[in-house]
């Protein structure tokens, strides 16, 4: 089969999370698996760009609204990532160094949109399907099917993955005219509560809509910011697929980034090796359990729960275990974890900022990963940690449900909590620094883990499958 991936972001061309982590792995795996899998995308002022070779591949010019504009494909001539990746670009609205966060973001992605469909309406030969990522993309099922100028793609079948459904990409039926001419007939496909809504709109039009784990699913049908109801009366169409993890990437073995290798052999000399390279750069004791986090500094993931549930560890588990922090965020959030590092006791650091490098190197390093979301469609950081013998420490939520079983349980080997509270987590704390003293099972538990088969080509297969079913109507 050939599909075409569309996506707002690809690791490692342009990343704000998880969506950049799947587009630049589930192409890469469809190919492996003898299939023709391209994915474009926006062309961002990224180093990527200025350090690869490229080909145009096609030019053209559209319409947003009154607005006329010119369009370029570019294709990379080396297939670096293993699959055809494709840049587009609009001068005006996607040459800009950052994915998101402009005041034009709407008009930026329903131009990206148009373009793509004017792209593929130029093809000789249509792809067998279209996969469409998130809100950004969520319109094309829409216009393929019910603008006039693209009668040709009308039967073209799509599928609409959500990695996060709290960003829908509401717009005002004033700026309906950014959508070229289309069958007024069915504006219901695009209104959700009196407004253009285009998550809502890709999960009513798509051929078929899947979530980036089964248990986020269902969490949908009774929270999904406002589309509760239309999960529910869509759920014939939808199905949960667990993201993967591109093992060769998230290797322990062979991680350029981490400075001591290791495998399941030796899980406890390496750990400890990079545990000691961590605690020497940030002046942590290693002869505590040192448990980390990383990701936004925001509330879907709970951080803001971190300095008070950091302080209290300290103040009532005592003074037993070591905290590092990599991310950024909210403001008020990065403050609060920075004013901690005054009370450390060579027991807590922080860094604020994106470092994919140190990334690896904690995951290395750490002996938890805390993880105490209030929202996780999927979760990778749990899948990265376990890779490197690292123990989740997770709020049953989202992917983190589906992924992490607790050690207490039959083939346990995570650390789970019910509520995003800081008592919640608290005790989490607490399991963790009683866990740590039992050596012997954290290294029954490290061995565990790392030979568990969270491989993208395990996922990739159930995506196969609904494609097939959805090529065959």
């Amino acid at each position: 089969m050939e599909i075409l991936h569309v996506s707002a972001e690809c690791y490692p061309v342009a990343k704000a999370g998880g969506l950049g982590d799947v587009a630049g792995a589930l192409p890469l795996y469809l190919n492996q698996a003898g299939h023709s899998a391209r994915l474009v995308m926006p062309m961002y002022r990224t180093k990527f760009l200025y350090t690869h070779q490229w080909e145009v591949a096609h030019k053209g010019y559209a319409n947003l609204g009154n607005r006329w504009f010119e369009f370029t494909v570019i294709r990379e001539a080396d297939r670096s990532l293993g699959f055809d990746l494709y840049l587009l670009d609009i001068n005006g609205l996607l040459d800009r160094e950052k994915i998101y966060g402009y005041d034009d973001d709407t008009e930026r992605f329903v131009a990206f949109q148009v373009a793509v469909l004017e792209w593929v309406n130029a093809w000789e030969q249509k792809p067998d399907l279209i996969h469409v990522h998130d809100h950004h993309t969520a319109l094309i099922p829409f216009m393929a099917a019910n603008c006039y100028k693209y009668a040709a793609l009308r039967s073209l079948p799509t599928v609409l993955t959500i990695h996060n459904a709290e960003y829908q990409g509401w717009m005002g039926w004033d700026k309906s005219i950014y959508i070229p001419e289309w069958d007024t007939w069915h504006w219901g496909k695009l209104d959700w509560n009196n407004c253009i809504n285009p998550l809502a709109s890709g999960i009513k039009c798509a051929s078929a809509v899947t979530t980036v784990s089964p248990n986020y699913l269902q969490e949908l049908k009774y929270k999904s910011n406002g589309l509760e109801a239309l999960f529910e009366y869509e759920k014939g169409k939808c199905t949960g697929i667990l993201n993967g993890i591109d093992s060769h990437i998230w290797d322990p073995r062979t991680d350029p980034f981490v400075p001591y290798h290791y495998g399941v052999e030796d899980v406890e000399a390496g750990k400890a090796k990079n545990k000691m390279a961590m605690c020497d750069r940030f002046d942590l004791d290693f002869e505590k359990p040192l448990i980390a986090f990383i990701g936004r500094l925001v509330g879907e993931k709970g951080a803001d729960l971190l300095p008070q549930a950091i302080a209290e560890s300290f103040r009532y588990i005592g003074r037993r275990m070591s905290f590092i922090i990599l991310g950024s965020g909210n403001a008020g959030v990065e403050n609060a974890l920075q004013r901690l590092t005054d009370q450390s006791n060579s027991d807590y650091n922080v860094y604020i900022g994106y470092d994919e490098g140190l990334s690896h190197q904690i995951y290395a390093g750490a002996d938890f990963l805390l993880m105490p979301s209030r929202v996780e469609p999927c979760g990778l950081n749990q899948l990265y940690s376990m890779r490197y013998g690292t123990v989740p420490m997770v709020r049953r939520t989202g992917g983190l449900k589906d992924t992490v079983i607790d050690y207490g349980d039959e083939n346990g080997y995570g650390i789970c909590f019910e509520h995003a509270a800081t008592g919640d987590i608290c005790h989490a704390i607490w399991r963790a620094a009683e866990l740590y003293r039992d050596k012997k099972k954290m290294l029954s538990i490290r061995k565990h883990m790392m030979q568990l088969d969270f491989d993208w080509k395990t996922s990739v297969k159930k995506y196969i499958e609904l494609y097939k079913r959805v090529a065959a109507g």
